[in-house]
């Protein structure tokens, strides 16, 4: 069964045939496209490590966040088309600049591509962790289908309230699927690994961006982790907002994260007790960290 030609791979469940070149709400038919495929040195400590996460960025996306910063991309649809067979020899050859993992970045509209891709590499020698890196905004059903395909996950939680996912990223059912998406993705990943440097070789790491204005929100995650998954759940609190896009039109998050904000939520975080954290400097919010998505090595 091809599962391009109805499909319903996300919480969209567009349940149009991708294959005939028909785009679903991502913006995406069946063809692999993707805008760049580099060395990234800004992922969690044990996700870049000293060498780097082999990042490959996809083209399109399932969310329609106001303030994505890969807009041009996400929304814009900017990208190369490559083969099942190109993306494996792009795994492999990242695997050749000596980076801790193969990173992919924003997949799940290409998942079965991706299961196939991965399959193939393997057979050819890639042995290093495979990380989905995910908006969170995804079915249980189709991390399932992961499962033996990815060593880590990496989703983000945005939103808790439906009021604001459904505000800012035309989800109002956000935290319904990544909920579910994320309980299946510890599931499989809850016995937590890490080599003799510190470098993840499984688990997952939940993600978090406080967005101005909304740390009650961000509360709400944090119990929400701690309640369903335990309190050892590794969480990454992101202070990197910056308010690009379409954020100019929505005057309370058109404006940097102020430092009283997110040192709030780092103290609900510990008085919860949870106890494995990441956190930003203020000075990760800059859009200079955002890649240039030039189409290099693809």
């Amino acid at each position: 069964m091809n599962l391009y030609e109805n499909c319903r791979l996300c919480p969209r469940n567009c349940s149009i045939d991708r294959t005939g070149g028909k785009i679903g709400f991502c913006g995406e038919s069946s063809t692999i496209k993707a805008a760049l495929a580099s060395v990234h040195n800004w992922e969690e400590p044990p996700i870049s490590g000293t060498k780097g996460s082999g990042t490959i960025f996809f083209t399109g996306c399932n969310l329609k966040c106001v303030f994505c910063q890969n807009y041009s991309i996400s929304s814009e649809h900017s990208g190369k088309e490559i083969s099942v067979e190109r993306l494996s020899e792009i795994m492999l050859e990242q695997q050749a600049r000596d980076v801790h993992n193969i990173n992919l970045v924003t997949a799940v509209h290409f998942v079965p591509s991706v299961i196939k891709a991965v399959e193939k590499a393997r057979q050819n020698g890639l042995t290093i962790p495979i990380v989905y890196n995910s908006s969170g905004y995804e079915k249980a059903d189709t991390i399932k289908m992961l499962e033996g395909t990815v060593d880590i996950y990496l989703p983000d939680i945005k939103y808790f309230s439906s009021k604001l996912s459904a505000k800012y990223s035309s989800a109002p059912d956000y935290f319904e699927y990544a909920s579910a998406a994320v309980k299946e993705m510890h599931r499989q990943c809850e016995n937590v690994i890490f080599d003799e440097n510190g470098i993840m070789q499984k688990g997952i790491i939940i993600r978090h961006l406080i967005l101005p204005s909304c740390k009650t929100d961000s509360f709400k995650i944090l119990d929400w982790i701690r309640d369903n998954l335990g309190n050892e759940t590794y969480v990454s609190l992101l202070n990197q907002y910056t308010p690009v896009y379409n954020a100019a039109k929505y005057k309370e998050i058109n404006r940097r994260l102020m430092s009283i904000e997110y040192t709030r939520v780092i103290e609900h975080f510990f008085e919860i007790g949870l106890k494995n954290g990441y956190m930003q400097e203020r000075s990760s919010a800059n859009s200079s960290y955002t890649p240039i998505f030039d189409f290099s090595g693809l």
